[in-house]
């Protein structure tokens, strides 16, 4: 996220309004395109249940966001730690004003636009556990993950905490979101244990709909461009910058999967998919802030870690991760995060 410039002035733009509610929309569909992706890409009799699972999750995340999130992640700083309760059930997040944290649109609409991030986070770990926790228990994980992980990370990054006064960067939650969504899917995952037939398919079970697996992917490759573009939080050279990279970061972290595929198997949708996800999540803490050619680099790095990354942790350490969550988006989250301090380009 594009923090405000201290001593910008705070005008209401238009054209920045447009932009970042176009963009909130899209990220809102990443939910229900992430549970298509996700329906279809696990056996059939547990489609209702992860779907359940993530509109569920959208809802209640929201709710959460509204009466205290939003307060705690963007609240007047605590000790650079976690946010101070100010802005309960919203109060003094007017419709009619900008706020420090964006200079240029309404406070409500850039509250709204976090609570999309909010929403989707936690729920990128249901692809990791799915298949093995009870709806009552999801919901008292998620929860508790998004209060006691999503707030404070999104805090010290984005609103004002430790580590953004330090001068960590992260243009549309590399660190925030992927990092913290892949590191808790490699713990849960562990602690859950294998599914029963994990070693028939080496975790690997066959998709029960291909085509619906698909139809979400592309869904979520659209989104990503309001996910990524709308960080920039203006209608700009910085949002094409962003929306540019988030392509090309994508293609080519899917033509290494392709390639990859290839060379050790025959090709499959689902590593295109893999791939093509790898690549969105990878550039997402750089997208806006390096140039093209950085971007290629980024998306073909993360394509290769991805790929030889889920051999090894099924194939070896025999980890169920069921959709390679902490691959697809955790490491390639880390991975991006370090690749922008390399190629850090402010104008690109």
């Amino acid at each position: 996220m594009v923090s405000a410039i201290k001593g910008l002035p705070c005008e209401i733009d238009s054209g920045n309004t447009t932009w970042i509610l176009i963009s909130t929309v899209l990220v809102l569909g990443m939910c229900p395109a992430l549970a298509f992706f996700e329906a279809g890409m696990l056996r059939a009799k547990h489609s209702l249940s992860i779907i359940s699972q993530v509109f569920v999750g959208n809802c209640v995340l929201s709710v959460m966001w509204l009466f205290f999130g939003y307060s705690l992640s963007f609240g007047p700083s605590i000790l650079g730690l976690i946010g101070a309760p100010t802005h309960l059930l919203w109060l003094d997040v007017p419709y009619d004003k900008c706020g420090p944290h964006a200079r240029t649109i309404p406070s409500a609409l850039f509250a709204l636009f976090q609570m999309m991030f909010a929403a989707i986070t936690p729920l990128l770990m249901t692809g990791s556990f799915a298949e093995r926790l009870r709806f009552n228990c999801f919901v008292i994980f998620t929860i508790l993950w998004e209060i006691l992980i999503y707030y404070p990370v999104c805090h010290w990054l984005w609103g004002g905490g430790f580590l953004q006064k330090m001068g960590v960067m992260d243009f549309a939650g590399g660190i925030v979101i992927h990092t913290s969504a892949g590191v808790g899917a490699l713990v849960v995952a562990i602690y859950l244990g294998r599914r029963k037939d994990f070693y028939a398919y080496l975790g690997e079970c066959p998709p029960s709909n291909l085509p619906l697996a698909a139809s979400g992917a592309a869904l979520l490759w659209t989104s990503w461009m309001g996910f990524n573009g709308g960080s920039s939080f203006e209608a700009g050279n910085l949002a094409v910058s962003a929306v540019v990279s988030t392509h090309i970061a994508g293609c080519c972290s899917a033509v290494v999967w392709l390639g990859l595929s290839m060379y050790h198997h025959r090709p499959a949708a689902t590593s295109i998919i893999n791939g093509v996800l790898s690549g969105l999540a990878g550039i997402t803490p750089a997208s806006g802030i390096v140039d093209t050619q950085a971007t290629i680099i980024i998306g073909l790095a993360c394509g290769l870690l991805s790929y030889y990354g889920v051999q090894f942790s099924k194939g070896r350490l025999h980890i169920d991760d069921a959709l390679d969550v902490h691959w697809v988006h955790g490491a390639t989250g880390m991975l991006g995060s370090v690749m922008l301090g390399i190629f850090l380009n402010p104008k690109p």
